[in-house]
Parts: structure tokens; sequence; C-alpha cells
């Protein structure tokens, strides 16, 4: 039930294949070669397609930057979270430069993922619980309150069923897996 935390400044960025960017996983879990979920913070450099990723949700928000064009979607930072079939692999097209994005992938057909903003308190009910924050801030769960810096994930296994609240400014989404259908 403890909860781990990795900020985005902490991962080696990993160029990306068609040299349009580079990538910094926060996590691929439970297994890095076998994910049901990953977590990351993209810096696109240049404008070109999404991978391919087939079966697979996936979700996407703008975070610094003038912002992306998305299939008929301009995604600046601080619009909702666009959510899509990561097999559609889109165009994206940079608005005004480099931007850094979030992005959160679920393999499809196992179990459930949930996603939403954290400005509303959750009740820990799940087998994963995860917080991403862009600009940092405070994390209570229960009794016990941990700090965030920027562009950080905290997530946690089978966390007790309390309530977690979360203080502080900027983009920030709960996430949640069952493997429940």
């Amino acid at each position: 039930m403890s909860w781990s935390i990795i900020s985005a400044d902490e991962v080696t960025p990993q160029p990306w294949r068609n040299g349009g960017g580079q990538t910094r996983e926060l996590l691929a879990w439970p297994h890095s070669n076998d994910w049901v979920l990953r977590v990351s913070v993209a810096d696109i450099e240049a404008s070109g397609p999404f991978s391919k990723f087939e079966g697979v949700d996936r979700w996407f928000a703008v975070l610094q930057g003038e912002g992306v064009r998305l299939y008929e979607y301009e995604l600046r930072v601080g619009d909702e979270l666009l959510h899509f079939d990561g097999a559609l692999a889109p165009d994206c097209e940079l608005i005004g430069g480099t931007t850094r994005d979030f992005n959160l992938m679920h393999r499809r057909g196992r179990g459930v993922m949930k996603v939403q903003p954290a400005a509303h308190a959750v009740i820990a009910q799940a087998h994963w619980v995860g917080l991403f924050s862009a600009k940092g801030g405070l994390l209570e769960h229960g009794a016990r309150a941990m700090p965030l810096r920027p562009m950080s994930l905290a997530w946690c296994e089978t966390p007790a069923a309390q309530s977690c609240v979360f203080s502080g400014e900027g983009a920030a989404w709960w996430m949640s897996w069952s493997d429940e259908a």
C-alpha cells in the first residue's frame, strides 16, 4: 500500500524513431515489456504522425507550449484530455513550436481504466491508483501527505480504500485501474 513517486526530470529522455521528439516514460505497469498501462511525458519537436498502438486507448493533453492539432481539434495548455483509439495514429501538427505533453495508454480488454480531473477527491478503491500533476502540489491519502514536484506521477497498488485529495495548480488527473470489467 505504499506510494511511489517519479518526476519527469528524473527520467532520461528517449528519442523517437521518427526523430520528431522524445519521451520520458514515467511508468509501464505492471512490466515494461508487457504493460497494461503506460504513463509518459513527451516533447514533440516536429509535426508528424503519432505511433500506431493497436488495441490501446490513449489519453493526451498539452502541458507546455503553444499546442497541437490532432484530428479536427486544437489542443492547448488547460484543455481537457483527449481520449482516442491508439490504432488511428493521427497526424500531429505543432501550432507554434515544441510542446510538452501528457500521455496515458491502456491496453483494451485488460481491465478498466478510469481517468478524471484531480479537482475532486476520489476514494482509492481500484487495484491501481495514480495521480499525474503538471505543476506539482500535495497528495493526501488518508492521513498521509506526499509533496509532488512538477511533472510528477504518484501511484499505489492496492491502496487502502480511503479518500485521496490533491491540492495544487495546473493540470492534474486521477487514474484508476481495476482488473474487473
